[in-house]
This record gives structure tokens, C-alpha cells and sequence, in this order.
């Protein structure tokens, strides 16, 4: 697949789950199209389309490590979302990349991604937890950021504070995993 090829297949109108899995496939075998597709969902949050978030999406889902040589693009871009349906592919691409690191702690991640780059995720995580966001990338942030608390450990408390206020207010799902998180939180003492 080209950077052409690329551009064709995420502006010919909205994309079915199986042309996403096709795209994915090729998109495995051409690592530096990782960036391009960033770029595009970048692109497509101004513009109110999704094709690219969700595709990006995806493509993490298989194979993650694609994101790290360009990781300071990725967390730079976070604060300039806009759009829900691109906040919500990526704040699941967010949850990936803590549980990389933070939980499996896979080398590759944990030796790859800076403090600077976590600290951009758990600003962008903070954002859209409390701010106006539909409810899943509330629930993708409240489980990233309880994973960056193992780190930065002002985080936590935060993190309970927010929950605990916003608890009544969310959906069954952003309770149940709000309870979830509560519970965690508690077994550390927090």
C-alpha cells in the first residue's frame, strides 16, 4: 500500500469494519503509513470524519509497537482533538499504551516512552475524563490514569476525586468501570 493508496481508501465515504480489516492488513506490512494515518486522523478531527481514528485504532489493536517512532507527534497531537469520534479511538490507543507499560510492562514501551510522553497522556486523559466527552473516552482515561498514578503518584487522589463525584452522573458502563477503578484504588490505599 502507498501513502495514495492510503488517502484514496479513507476518502471514499465512510468505511465498513471489513474494509477496515483489510486496510489494517496492508497497513501491518507498511510500518512508516502508521505516521501517515496519525496525521490524516489529525487531519479528519477538523473536518468532523472519523475513517482514519478508526482505522488507527485498529491498526494498534495489532501491532502497537507502529506508534513508537513517532510517539512525540502522537502525544503533541493530543491536545488539538476536537472531535468525538477521534477522541475516542485515541483515548483507547491511551489505555493501550499505559497497559504496555505500565501493566505488561513490555520493554519496548517502557524503554521507549518518556516521562514528557506520559505526562502529555495524562494531561489529555485528565481533559477528556472531566470535560464534555462522551462516556468512552471517560472510561479509556479513568483506567490510563490509574495506570500513570503508579508513576506519578499526585494522580491517584485526583483520579478518586473525580470519580467519586462524577459517579452518579456517568453511564452503567462509566460506573462499573469507575467502581472498578475505586476498588483498585482503595487496595493501594489510596
Amino acid at each position: 500500500m502507498t501513502r495514495e493508496q492510503l488517502h484514496i481508501a479513507l476518502n471514499s465515504g465512510r468505511i465498513s469494519k471489513q474494509q477496515i480489516d483489510g486496510l489494517v492488513l496492508q497497513l501491518e506490512d507498511e510500518p512508516l503509513l502508521a505516521k501517515v494515518l496519525y496525521q490524516k486522523v489529525l487531519i479528519e478531527d477538523k473536518e468532523g470524519t472519523f475513517n482514519a481514528s478508526w482505522t488507527f485504532d485498529h491498526l494498534m489493536r495489532k501491532k502497537l509497537n507502529l506508534i513508537l517512532p513517532f510517539m512525540d507527534d502522537f502525544v503533541n497531537g493530543l491536545s488539538e482533538l476536537k472531535s468525538e469520534s477521534c477522541i475516542r479511538s485515541i483515548a483507547h490507543v491511551c489505555e493501550m499504551l499505559c497497559e504496555a507499560y505500565f501493566k505488561k510492562k513490555n520493554p519496548e514501551f517502557v524503554q521507549n516512552m518518556t516521562n514528557d510522553h506520559l505526562e502529555k497522556i495524562m494531561t489529555a486523559c485528565f481533559d477528556w475524563l472531566i470535560g464534555p466527552t462522551n462516556m468512552a473516552p471517560k472510561v479509556f482515561s479513568m483506567t490510563s490514569l490509574f495506570y500513570l498514578g503508579l508513576k506519578f503518584d499526585w494522580i491517584h487522589p485526583e483520579l478518586k476525586l473525580v470519580l467519586e463525584e462524577s459517579y452518579a452522573t456517568g453511564t452503567i458502563g462509566y460506573q462499573n468501570r469507575a467502581k472498578k477503578t475505586l476498588d483498585k484504588l482503595g487496595k493501594l490505599g489510596v
